[in-house]
């Protein structure tokens, strides 16, 4: 048996985790993280989702069931700096961040792993839908959840072997209907509690109206322009728009008319018919691989470019400098500067990068 450590957000998915691994007879102890939150908006609201004292109390009470200890770590300042400073500063650049991912790889297992290996747990699980698989001899390798719908793997895609060594997914072969299954019969008072949708940092508003808050002064109105120069029309700012959008533009053309690019040195939105908006190649930069190094050669693949986008078959080209070449079988639209660019074959997580202008 084990000691572990469970990432408690006060949600059924962690719940029902620490409840499995202390049925395993593992010995637990529930760490929830203190993140930053805006101060906007009423009172009631101005706390983050992930961290709210309702949801600290929830996962409070889950370890008290389980008789395991219950902590509140504060890293409200990382969080700030590494994950929505960045978020922030990414979409003002024009591109398309996912806050989850930077969160996995530099909060979640990076902050609380640390701390949880520096208590001497042996491993830290969480409530993501993922499976681990542990050959001997080889490097651990991430998998697909069994529940396709709810897949995690992607947003834990920058995971490394350390990282991904001392870390325990319980809930990557069940569904959700099971994990809710599971909690109500585990007793657990929050098995119904829904699931928030919603960036966990924003307590007001849309991400876009959080972005005006943060940096009202690089959100300024702009031309909307055809691919070819055309003037069609005005923006109210490039944080409104995203490529591959075609309703909100406010324009008209003979034929619908998609954002392809947000050129951030002129201020300006360009659009342009469907067939301006597919890629069969692109770059990725920043790549990262799970196995610990890049494929010696060009490597069949499956590629994903949004959390529950479908997948898309093709070719990882490794580069130097830790660039890569993704080459796909068919054109794919509505591909944006610093998307995450998620690589399988099969159900196993190759790596991943940011894919480049």
């Amino acid at each position: 048996m084990a000691f572990v450590a469970v990432a408690m957000s006060g949600g059924v998915d962690s719940a029902v985790a620490a409840a499995l691994l202390a049925r395993e007879g593992h010995t637990v102890v529930g760490l929830t993280l203190r993140l930053w939150s805006e101060e906007h908006g009423p009172e009631a609201t101005r706390e983050n989702r992930c961290c709210s004292l309702e949801s600290i109390q929830d996962a409070r009470r889950v370890c008290d069931d389980l008789d395991a200890p219950h902590y509140v770590l504060n890293v409200e300042a990382r969080f700030k700096e590494q994950i929505v400073d960045s978020f922030v500063s990414e979409y003002v650049a024009g591109h398309t961040p996912n806050p989850c991912v930077r969160c996995n790889q530099y909060i979640k297992f990076d902050a609380l792993l640390s701390r949880a290996l520096a208590l001497g747990v042996d491993y830290l699980a969480t409530g993501h839908y993922a499976r681990l698989e542990r050959p001997e001899g080889g490097p651990v390798r991430l998998l697909r959840a069994v529940d396709r719908p709810k897949d995690q793997s992607y947003a834990l895609c920058r995971l490394n072997q350390t990282q991904l060594r001392h870390s325990l997914f319980p809930l990557g072969g069940y569904t959700k209907k099971e994990v809710r299954e599971l909690a109500r019969a585990f007793g657990i008072e929050i098995a119904a509690k829904p699931e928030s949708q919603e960036l966990c940092f924003v307590t007001s508003g849309t991400y876009r109206e959080f972005l005006r808050r943060q940096m009202p002064e690089k959100v300024t109105p702009g031309d909307i322009r055809h691919v070819d120069g055309r003037l069609l029309g005005r923006h109210t700012g490039l944080i409104d728009y995203t490529v591959g959008q075609r309703k909100g533009l406010g324009i008209a053309g003979p034929r619908p008319l998609f954002v392809t690019e947000m050129d951030v040195a002129t201020n300006t939105v360009v659009v342009g018919e469907v067939e301006y908006l597919e890629r069969q190649e692109f770059r990725a930069g920043n790549m990262h691989y799970t196995a610990g190094a890049a494929p010696a050669g060009p490597l069949p693949v499956t590629i994903q470019v949004r959390a529950h986008a479908t997948e898309q078959a093709g070719l990882l080209e490794p580069l130097a400098a830790g660039a890569a070449r993704i080459r796909l079988e068919r054109p794919l639209r509505g591909v944006a500067p610093g998307q995450a660019v998620v690589l399988y074959q099969g159900d196993a997580v190759v790596g991943a990068g940011d894919l480049a202008a």
